[in-house]
């Protein structure tokens, strides 16, 4: 909530000259830095600063418990046993790639180097694809 409340307060004060189209799905902090005739780089670092810490930190967390969950289903006695966890780790594992590789693309890649075109497409991926994907992993993991 502060991270957001920071971000949405800075960006209402930046100054639009251009069209006031959002060329986006949602209303979101880069696609209204497009929007902008104010110098936004300084905000474009900050916001590459705070991705770090939203996105990064998490992801490592997830990364590190899943090297233990590896290391606990290598240590399995049994064949059967550790390919059903390699299953069901391997979906949950996609999902959380897919989903935290297009909000760090989204927002930690400067917008100079992606189109809004590509930006609607990654904003699909972490906010309609990755929650769609969710009851199917875990319907296929109770089989």
């Amino acid at each position: 909530v502060l991270n957001a409340s920071i971000q949405t307060s800075i960006t209402l004060n930046f100054s639009y000259c251009a069209s006031r189209v959002v060329d986006h799905f949602f209303c979101e902090v880069p696609a209204l830095l497009k929007l902008s005739c104010s110098d936004t780089s300084i905000y474009e670092l900050a916001l590459s600063i705070s991705g770090v810490l939203i996105l990064m930190v998490p992801l490592l967390l997830i990364i590190t418990s899943y090297g233990y969950v590896l290391r606990a289903v290598l240590n399995m006695h049994s064949q059967e046993a550790r390919n059903k966890a390699f299953t069901t780790c391997s979906s949950h594992i996609t999902v959380v790639g897919l989903f935290y590789g297009a909000a760090v693309f989204m927002y930690m890649v400067p917008g100079s180097y992606h189109s809004p075109h590509q930006d609607n497409m990654l904003s699909l991926f972490y906010s309609l694809i990755t929650p769609t994907l969710n009851p199917l992993i875990y319907s296929l993991r109770n089989r």
